[in-house]
């Protein structure tokens, strides 16, 4: 499976992933945009926005058909693609090679490749401990380890340029996902953001996607992660919500808890409140850091 981690990042999104797999499952191998939204209770400007992301990724090709366009899996990619999104298997030790590898190309001058090594085996232990989908671990990897890399990085003082927020909630499923999401789309790249969980859930809840789909924030290649101590160092501030004593505290960060209800469990129109109030706080909090 040669993939690249960009492009499991890409991939480990659950939207991209779905569409994925509706892709390899469609008759003939190829969908429309509108198929694809009808059949994922999207709108067509967002699944286009996921296609678009996709073709820059050499994951799917695109068949011009008069007005509309046919989207297919790359043939090259179609066995390491079904693989990530189809069929329950554990990231193997070629795939964490392979993982390693890319990401010391990428911190090289940061971390030795044996620092960048052991931070890819260590993630994808802590990621394997929970329930998430075994099919999706080599790309959760991926980005867990680079996330880990990028946060140890700026505790040892680096790339210091921006402010850093972490938003912690249990199961980083919910709250804390639908914050960050908010806070990126408002703040752009002026502000660094990451999110973690105490115990994280499986994945991101539906209800969540969609609700943050109604206002226009897309929830990019977000997936619930375990809370690690480098995070917290790397944080400027550090905003928990239900999470109890969970987090390490260490001084120069501001630490907030926001009393916000959980939206496990209810439905859309329940979870619309939350994240209207999620969105005010957001914005509150873009002021002071800005």
């Amino acid at each position: 499976m040669n993939t690249s981690a960009s492009a499991l990042a890409t991939i480990a999104d659950p939207t991209r992933a779905r569409i994925l797999r509706l892709l390899l499952e469609a008759p003939g191998g190829r969908a429309r945009v509108g198929e694809l939204a009808d059949r994922l209770g999207l709108r067509q400007p967002t699944v286009s926005h996921h296609m678009k992301t996709l073709l820059a990724e050499g994951i799917v090709t695109r068949e011009p058909d008069g007005r509309r366009a046919w989207f297919s899996v790359a043939p090259d990619r179609a066995d390491s693609v079904a693989t990530l999104v189809g069929a329950d298997q554990p990231a193997t030790e070629p795939d964490l090679d392979r993982i390693a590898a890319d990401l010391a190309l990428r911190f090289r001058g940061t971390f030795s490749p044996e620092t960048v090594e052991a931070y890819v085996h260590e993630s994808r232990d802590l990621l394997a401990r929970g329930d998430g989908p075994a099919r999706q671990l080599a790309s959760r990897t991926a980005s867990f380890a680079a996330t880990r890399l990028e946060a140890l990085a700026r505790s040892h003082g680096e790339r210091r340029d921006r402010p850093e927020v972490l938003f912690v909630c249990v199961q980083n499923a919910g709250r804390s996902q639908m914050a960050a999401a908010i806070l990126r789309h408002l703040a752009g790249d002026r502000v660094v953001v990451r999110t973690a969980g105490s115990l994280p859930a499986p994945d991101m809840r539906s209800t969540i996607v969609a609700a943050l789909d109604e206002i226009g924030v897309s929830v990019g290649g977000e997936f619930p992660k375990p809370l690690t101590d480098e995070a917290v160092r790397a944080a400027d501030y550090v905003i928990t919500m239900g999470c109890g004593d969970a987090c390490p505290v260490y001084p120069g960060r501001r630490y907030l808890d926001w009393e916000l209800s959980d939206p496990a469990g209810l439905p859309l129109e329940g979870v619309r409140p939350i994240r209207d109030d999620i969105e005010a706080r957001v914005r509150a909090l873009l002021d002071d850091l800005l």
